[in-house]
């Protein structure tokens, strides 16, 4: 099925619709793929990943999602590295026995870091939004990219020059100074995080620059998007979006460099989910589909359910410039489920949403505002969902899943001789 290629796994909703479960997957023995590492390709900290697998349950953030199987992650230059959380998760990973968590870790030294300082000004900008909140999660992801665009910004490779770090961190928390000016949200001192990243890179494996061939040469890579493409910092509803490229432009020109075929798989819940805040047309409240690890954030705002919206799907597949399989997830809750054929909108009916073109941010407000106000046409399900999806997307199912563990998972199609 899919050959000698790469996997590039993303998810082509809001987030949430089981990127960790399916990776998880792909690394185990039943998979039989020779993963010889996870791949991070964007986001940070803020991710949030849940694989239930051998009795054990844990959230990944920062750690790919075939840890569980002894699969090394790569943390890409793309990825934004919190070292403090990474530490708090390699315990966490210890005591479901992982052993030894850090060694399963190599970074790129040319990623940014995530600060507590980076943290706390995001927590302080979405208290100055009050009802605009923009649905961050508020570990720092889009302060720690928008701030790198102007400055010189900290980069884990710092983290092994002590002064040129501490120089990097005085000069961000006189860049925040005004909005951290009530210390309503505290971090530690300057010195303190010198020290803990200090020790961070005498712990982990830090890499100079590309080192991705080197992977390749031992098996496939499992790259592992964060959130979803319709969260996109180009192509998602703008404003509710994230700092991160989340379609897969940034991994598929990492294998392009290396001369190496990748194969996206694409992954939505068999309904669409949002944390947070933003246009939402299929939402229904009345929907009683359980939700055992996802809840309300502070920050991010509640967790909502809504019918399947294949208009969505079909834009996220298109921002995507194609995928080549859909992994198909949440089988075994779809009693309730209906769905899309259309919006009635301002401007009249529509079954099709323009994707437009690359980083127009006014094409993204635009149509966040047309989808604010959209009104679904809801039909009933059709019993065979996976063959509705290939049919409305134009894309195969390859994986689906009626549940959260790894027995829940089947190959749809059979492997291409």
């Amino acid at each position: 099925m899919f050959g000698d290629r790469h996997l590039i796994v993303v998810d082509l909703g809001f987030g949430d619709a089981g990127k960790g479960a399916t990776v998880d997957w792909l690394c185990s023995p039943a998979a039989g793929l020779d993963v010889s590492a996870v791949v991070r390709f964007n986001g940070g900290a803020q991710a949030a990943h849940n694989v239930i697998a051998d009795g054990r349950h844990h959230t990944f953030q920062q750690f790919g999602s075939g840890t569980f199987s002894g699969v090394p992650t790569l943390l890409s230059k793309h990825m934004l590295v919190e070292p403090l959380a990474l530490a708090a998760e390699a315990r966490a990973l210890a005591e479901l026995g992982v052993p030894e968590p850090l060694s399963l870790l190599y970074v790129d030294e040319r990623a940014l870091l995530t600060t507590p300082i980076h943290g706390a000004a995001n927590r302080c900008r979405e208290d100055t939004r009050g009802a605009a909140r923009h649905g961050s999660c508020g570990v720092g992801i889009g302060e720690t990219a928008s701030y790198a665009l102007t400055n010189d910004a900290p980069r884990v490779a710092d983290c092994r020059r002590p002064e040129v770090l501490r120089r990097k961190l005085i000069a961000l928390e006189e860049h925040y100074r005004p909005l951290l000016g009530t210390g309503a949200h505290r971090y530690d001192s300057i010195d303190d995080l010198v020290a803990v990243y200090a020790e961070f890179a005498r712990a982990v494996r830090i890499l100079p620059g590309d080192q991705l061939a080197g992977f390749a040469a031992h098996g496939r890579l499992v790259f592992e998007g964060a959130q979803g493409v319709l969260l996109d910092e180009w192509r998602g509803l703008h404003p509710y979006t994230t700092w991160s490229t989340v379609e897969p432009r940034n991994a598929r020109a990492m294998l392009s460099r290396i001369g190496a075929p990748g194969y996206v798989l694409g992954v939505t819940r068999g309904y669409l989910t949002r944390h947070g805040a933003g246009p939402f047309p299929t939402e229904d409240a009345a929907l009683s589909i359980p939700e055992r690890h996802n809840g309300t954030g502070r920050y991010q705002g509640e967790f909502r359910i809504g019918h399947l919206d294949p208009l969505l799907l079909r834009y996220a597949v298109d921002a995507c410039a194609g995928i080549d399989g859909l992994a198909v997830n949440h089988l075994d809750v779809l009693g309730e489920i209906r769905t899309a054929t259309g919006y009635l909108t301002r401007t009249g009916f529509l079954d099709r949403l323009d994707c437009g073109p690359w980083r127009d941010l006014g094409h993204q407000e635009r149509l966040t505002e047309l989808l604010g106000e959209a009104v679904p046409a809801l039909t009933d399900l059709p019993a065979d969902v996976p063959a509705y999806l290939e049919t409305v997307l134009g894309v195969p199912v390859v994986l689906t899943a009626h549940g959260p563990k790894r027995s829940d998972r089947t190959l749809r199609v059979p492997a291409e001789a």
